[in-house]
């Protein structure tokens, strides 16, 4: 099994109440993903955080292999959601992958 973290911070021009909905969105949008994605076993997004916290959404996904990771990130709708609901409103995105 491989686990897929990603971490974003999203862009600071964006009010409060624009990062809430954004948030919403990439949420909905990626969760949505779950039983679309070859061999993506769970996917997770978490959105509220404490006050301690340097980032604003977190991705917690997991797939039966690293074959079935490299199938999501070009697979049609993983794209359609990264180009319309993440992409254009995030500043810095980090990512670790690893084997559990």
């Amino acid at each position: 099994m491989v686990k897929h973290i990603i971490l974003w911070t999203l862009k600071e021009e964006l009010s409060e109440n624009e990062k809430e909905e954004v948030k919403k969105g990439i949420k909905e949008g990626l969760e949505g993903l779950k039983g679309k994605i070859p061999g993506m076993t769970d996917i997770q997004v978490r959105i509220d955080k404490l006050a301690s916290s340097n980032v604003d959404v977190m991705l917690d996904s997991s797939f039966e292999s690293e074959e079935a990771l490299k199938g999501y990130s070009v697979h049609p709708e993983h794209v359609k959601v990264a180009n319309e609901k993440v992409r254009p409103y995030t500043a810095i995105r980090s990512c670790m992958d690893y084997e559990v």
